[in-house]
């Protein structure tokens, strides 16, 4: 970081900060997440211009016998690193069992590491965080995609007394491929000659995000006597 630097110097890099910033957000914006170009932009101007202030600062820097001054010009920087990072915390959410926002947090506090570079002047390193932070948003996304993950559901299944026994569903989904978490039945008796039963499964296969069709073992255990009902929720 230079000791002394003029306003030319000072516009490049805000310029090279807000064209970074806004290739980040219009990303971000473009998958309809909350940290849009707006916010990309914001953020990382703040840790550039923490920066830009840091180096401005450069020269009162110091302790002299005419002066009192003593200044630790990098708690400025940091303490913009420190608060992005509760900010991002704030941006996750929990629904259920599955996690929303994290990708969004992880952005916020690159762009903030960006703007710090193209702040303190290492412009080249600031361009290079750039081109690997679209890269990561933009072509890892389709790779992400098609990756093929383990996804859960669970299935009841209502049987009346004619209807098959837990080991022929069980070797139904078997055949299927489907792993069986957890199971638990349940018996009701309205009269003698009429006994109903109820089974849930939790099965875990392995899929591609994208898809959601039925499985054809469902439709099939749905066809066979005896079963009265069949219901099939994929647990996100």
């Amino acid at each position: 970081m230079p000791t002394s630097i003029g306003w030319g110097v000072v516009a490049i890099r805000l310029a090279l900060t807000i064209i970074a910033g806004a290739l980040i957000g219009l990303n971000r914006g473009e998958h309809g997440r909350a940290a849009g170009m707006r916010t990309t932009i914001l953020v990382c101007l703040a840790a550039s211009v923490s920066m830009i202030q840091v180096n401005l600062l450069l020269m009162i820097n110091g302790k002299t016998p005419e002066s009192f001054v003593v200044l630790d010009l990098m708690r400025l920087p940091l303490g913009i690193l420190s608060g992005m990072g509760f900010i991002g915390g704030g941006v996750i959410l929990r629904r259920g069992s599955m996690l929303i926002g994290v990708t969004t947090a992880a952005t916020l506090w690159f762009v903030t590491v960006m703007g710090l570079c193209f702040g303190g002047g290492q412009l080249g390193l600031g361009v290079a965080l750039l081109v690997i932070g679209l890269i990561v948003l933009t072509l890892l996304k389709h790779v992400e995609d098609r990756m093929h993950r383990d996804r859960r559901a669970i299935l009841s299944v209502a049987l009346s007394a004619e209807g098959p026994s837990e080991a022929q569903i069980r070797d139904r989904l078997a055949g299927a491929r489907l792993t069986i978490k957890s199971c638990c039945a349940a018996f009701s008796s309205m009269h003698v000659s009429l006994v109903s039963k109820k089974l849930r499964y939790e099965v875990q296969w392995r899929a591609s995000p994208n898809e959601s069709r039925l499985p054809e073992v469902v439709e099939a255990i749905a066809d066979l006597p005896g079963v009265a009902h069949v219901s099939w929720r994929v647990q996100t």
